[in-house]
C-alpha cells in the first residue's frame, strides 16, 4: 500500500493551466498517481496508509526560492522554519557573488567578515569544507528543504586575485575559469555576481564573459546582481544582456527591479529591453520579491574605492578623518557606486540589524533618526556604527516603487525570490513572508496575478531554469515536493513591525514525500538535500 493519498484537493499543478479536483497518491518520495474527479466519477478511490482530507485546499508544487541567503542558516538551524512554513521546498544559495565555497583559509576568513551582515560571522558553524562539492556534501547531512548552489564570482576573485581593483592577469583568469568549472562539475547550477559588492565589482566585462563561457559549456546560468539598480540601471541591465549573449550563456536577473527616485515608473522600459532580447533569441529569466524596500549591509553603500583591500582596509579608511570625509562626499554629494550612483538619502536607510548587542538601540530607526537622537549628522552616525559594528550592520532601503514591483511580476519570464536575510533583530519581512505574500496580497487581494499564473511563477518556471526535469509540477513520476494551502486565508504574517511572524493558511508542506509542515506546525523531519546540476 502506498504511503499517502491527498484526497479531494484542488490541484494547481504549476503549468499555469486551470485547476482540477483530484486525489494525489505519494509513495517513495514521488507522485505515483493522480486520479482526477474521483468522487464525481464514482470510481474506485485510491487508498494509502495515510490519508489527508484536502477539501477546500489547493495542492501545488513546492515553491522554489530563486534568491536565498540561507548559506549558513541551513547549517546553523537545519529546521529552517522560516522557509519551510512558507511552502518553500528548494532554495538557491551562493547569491550576489559572495559565499563560502570555493575558499582557502585566508579567503574564508575574509568572506566571513565581509558578509557578516548577511549571514552572521558563523561562530556557531563548523567550516569543515573548502570546495563547492564539500559544501554540498555538508548540506546532504540533512536539512529541512532542498538547496542548490551558484558558484560566487566575487569569492572566486578574492581567492585568486584578492580584493584589489585591478584586471586579472591571464594566469589568474585561467585559474578562475578552472575554479568555476570545478564548482559546476561538483554540482553548482551556475555562477552569481555581486557587481556593486567588492571584490566582484572589480571584474571587467571581458573577465565576466570568459567565466560565463565556462558556465555555458556546462549548461548553467549566470545570475548577476548587476552594476546599478539606480542611476544607470537600464545601462546595467543592457550590459548583462549583451555580455551573456556574447558568451552564449543563459541569464537570470537577480531581484530585478528599478529603484530610487530616478527610476519611478520606468519598469516598462526595462521590460521592453528584455522583450527585445528574448524575441531575438536570448535566454533570460528574472526573479523579484513582492515588496518595495530593499535590504543590504550598511557597508555595501560605500564607494568601491573605499572597500578595496578587504574589510580591515575599509575600517582603516573609516577611522582616518580625511579619508572618511572623501567617503562622505561620494555618498552624499557625488552618488557612490555602492549606492547605485544615487546620493544617499539617510531618511530612507533603516537600520535592521547589528552584530554588537550594545548597539541594539538604533535598530528600527533610520540613520537620520538615529543621528537626531544624539544631535549629530547622519554621516557621523553611520561612520560610528560601521566602526563599532565592524561592518556587520544590515539596513533596509526604502527606495522602491509599487508600480515597478507589479510590472516586473507580470513579466513572462518572472520567478519568485525572497532575497531574504535572516540576520538581525528586525530583518526584512520578505525572509519570512515572500511566498504567502504573493498568494495572499498579489493574487487574492490585488488580482495582479491569477492563482494559476502565480503558482507557475513560483514552481515550474524556476524548475525549468534550474533544469530540474522532475520538479516544479504536480505530475506522476515527479518528486513529491508539495504544498497544501487555503487560498482564502493564505497570507504573510511577517510585516515591517513583526518581521518574523509566521504565515497563515499553509497547513501542509512535503519535501521528498515527507511532511516538514503538518497541521501548520514544523515537524522534526530533515528530508532536504543538495540539488546538483543536471549534466548535459
Amino acid at each position: 500500500m502506498e504511503d499517502l493519498v491527498i484526497r479531494d484537493a484542488d490541484v494547481v499543478d504549476g503549468s499555469s493551466g486551470p485547476s482540477y479536483r483530484a486525489d494525489v497518491v505519494v509513495d517513495g518520495g514521488r507522485i505515483v498517481s493522480i486520479v482526477k474527479e474521483a468522487a464525481a466519477a464514482g470510481c474506485q478511490r485510491p487508498r494509502a496508509m495515510r490519508e489527508i482530507d484536502a477539501e477546500g485546499l489547493v495542492l501545488s508544487p513546492g515553491f522554489i526560492d530563486m534568491h536565498a541567503h540561507s548559506d549558513l542558516a541551513l547549517l546553523r538551524d537545519p529546521d529552517h522554519g522560516a522557509k519551510a512554513a512558507q511552502g518553500v521546498t528548494l532554495e538557491v544559495l551562493g547569491q550576489d557573488g559572495l559565499s563560502y565555497a570555493p575558499v582557502d583559509d585566508r579567503t574564508l576568513e575574509e568572506v566571513r567578515r565581509a558578509i557578516t551582515g548577511w549571514n552572521g560571522y558563523g561562530d556557531d558553524v563548523d567550516f569543515d569544507w573548502r570546495t563547492v562539492g564539500e559544501y554540498l556534501d555538508r548540506l546532504d547531512r540533512g536539512i529541512a528543504v532542498n538547496a542548490a548552489y551558484l558558484v560566487p564570482q566575487g569569492t572566486v576573485r578574492a581567492l585568486v586575485v584578492g580584493w584589489e581593483d585591478r584586471e586579472a592577469t591571464p594566469g589568474e583568469l585561467d585559474r578562475m575559469r578552472r575554479l568555476v568549472a570545478e564548482g559546476l562539475e561538483q554540482g553548482a547550477v551556475g555562477l552569481s555576481s555581486g557587481l556593486t559588492y567588492t571584490p566582484g565589482m572589480y571584474a571587467r566585462d571581458a573577465e565576466l564573459t570568459a567565466l560565463c563561457r565556462v558556465v555555458a559549456s556546462y549548461g548553467g546560468y549566470y545570475c548577476p546582481h548587476h552594476r546599478s539598480y539606480g542611476a544607470g540601471a537600464l545601462e546595467a541591465y543592457a550590459e548583462m544582456v549583451a555580455l551573456t549573449r556574447e558568451a552564449g550563456c543563459a541569464l537570470h536577473l537577480a531581484h530585478a527591479t528599478m529603484n530610487f527616485g530616478v527610476n519611478e515608473g520606468r519598469a516598462p522600459e526595462l521590460l521592453a529591453l528584455l522583450d527585445r532580447a528574448l524575441d531575438a533569441g536570448a535566454d533570460i529569466t528574472l526573479d523579484t520579491y513582492p515588496y518595495t524596500p530593499g535590504c543590504t549591509t550598511l557597508a555595501a553603500l560605500l564607494p568601491s574605492w573605499a572597500s578595496e583591500g578587504g574589510p580591515e582596509e575599509v575600517l582603516a579608511r573609516l577611522a582616518d578623518p580625511a579619508t572618511a570625509e572623501r567617503i562622505r562626499h561620494d555618498l552624499e554629494v557625488t552618488g557612490s557606486d555602492g549606492c547605485h550612483g544615487v546620493p544617499v538619502e539617510w531618511e530612507t536607510v533603516e537600520i535592521s540589524g547589528v552584530t554588537d548587542p550594545g548597539l541594539a538601540g538604533v535598530v528600527g530607526r533610520t540613520v537620520r533618526e538615529a543621528a537626531e537622537l544624539v544631535g549629530g549628522t547622519p554621516w557621523a552616525t553611520a561612520r560610528r556604527l560601521l566602526l563599532a559594528d565592524r561592518l556587520g550592520t544590515t539596513v533596509l532601503q526604502h527606495v522602491g516603487h509599487e508600480e515597478n514591483v507589479r510590472a516586473m511580476m507580470r513579466h513572462r519570464t518572472h520567478t519568485g525570490g525572497s532575497d531574504g536575510i535572516l540576520q538581525g533583530a528586525k530583518p526584512h519581512p520578505r525572509a519570512y513572508g515572500t511566498f504567502p505574500h504573493y498568494l495572499g496580497h498579489y493574487v487574492r487581494e490585488s488580482g495582479v496575478l491569477t492563482l494559476e499564473e502565480c503558482v507557475a511563477h513560483l514552481t515550474s518556471r524556476p524548475a525549468a531554469r534550474l533544469r530540474l526535469p522532475d520538479r516544479g509540477l504536480v505530475r506522476e513520476g515527479h518528486r513529491a515536493d508539495l504544498v497544501l494551502f487555503d487560498p482564502r486565508t493564505v497570507a504573510a504574517g511577517a510585516d515591517f513591525v513583526e518581521p518574523r511572524r509566521p504565515p497563515t493558511g499553509i497547513p501542509y508542506v512535503l519535501v521528498d514525500g515527507r511532511f516538514v509542515i503538518e497541521d501548520g506546525r514544523r515537524t522534526d523531519a530533515l528530508p532536504g538535500r543538495s540539488v546538483r546540476r543536471t549534466p548535459l
